[in-house]
């Protein structure tokens, strides 16, 4: 059997200890099957806090690009997955989108390439992580996109959270990367969505695979800071980081049905509601 060639996939903005520490987290993992070579493709979207010169210093091995910091999770993503296919022959063999907020366990991913080959390298491999104990990021199921516990087996998930997601360079062909249209969230689940359709299976790997923490509750920063009034709330709701309208929308019409009319509209509504009556009930 060809021994497995994992080109990894992350993204990068002010985060250069997460960065570090993710990548210190890959280069420590063993168990890796004879011959395995691994390849980091990060792209940084213009960190001032000195990320890029930091990875080159101590991971000289890293492909490191840099880009505007209009760039997004989305895009870096797209644009790291575009500099894993040039960066020569032979092609990967797998792709691994990894999170810079993931600390992988020294087995990680040794337990997701064995899990690809259960499934004869054919399916989406996702991996869990948690923190303090629960799970914070992992495949989704069903309408209410619940997280998908390790059961000790590969779970069925109908898509997936993007922080620790393995794709065999077959499914990667089939699928292909992240939509453009999703310049930073939805992109994940959209894409697990749409590798289903294309008869892709995906499973959560039996074990948690690495440490995450979720990210800051909603309810203080974004647009539910209390007292930002109605427009600034409107603004940051249907800002990159939260739902802009057009990605929310194409999100809504590929996947959520004859629902859609309304959930497309809905947090929009709800943002405006819940601000008016802040501003009403303030003193």
């Amino acid at each position: 059997m060809e021994a497995p060639r994992v080109a990894v996939l992350m993204t990068s903005h002010n985060r250069c200890a997460d960065t570090l520490a993710a990548l210190d987290a890959l280069t420590a993992q063993r168990g890796l099957p004879p011959g395995t070579r691994v390849r980091a493709h990060l792209v940084d979207a213009g960190s001032t806090d000195g990320t890029p010169e930091a990875v080159r210093r101590a991971h000289p091995g890293v492909q490191v690009t840099v880009v505007g910091p209009d760039v997004y999770w989305g895009h870096g993503m797209r644009l790291a997955s575009r500099n894993s296919r040039a960066a020569g022959s032979p092609e990967p063999s797998h792709q691994l989108w990894l999170h810079t907020g993931v600390r992988l366990a020294p087995d990680a991913l040794a337990q997701l390439l064995d899990t690809s080959r259960k499934f004869a390298d054919r399916a989406v491999i996702v991996g869990a992580v948690r923190h303090d104990g629960a799970t914070t990021y992992s495949g989704r199921r069903g309408h209410s996109l619940a997280l998908v516990e390790p059961s000790g087996r590969p779970e069925p998930c109908d898509t997936y959270n993007g922080h620790v997601v393995l794709l065999p360079w077959a499914v990667r062909e089939r699928v292909g990367d992240i939509d453009k249209v999703f310049r930073h969230g939805m992109g994940d689940y959209d894409h697990g969505f749409r590798a289903r359709r294309a008869g892709v299976a995906a499973h959560v790997a039996p074990r948690h695979v690495g440490d995450c923490p979720a990210g800051p509750a909603a309810a203080l920063h974004g647009s539910r800071e209390p007292g930002i009034g109605v427009r600034e709330a409107l603004r940051r709701r249907t800002s990159p980081r939260e739902l802009p309208v057009r990605p929310w929308w194409v999100y809504c019409w590929r996947h959520t049905g004859v629902r859609a009319p309304v959930l497309m509209v809905s947090p929009y509504v709800t943002t405006v509601v819940r601000a008016l009556a802040a501003s009403r009930a303030a003193p």
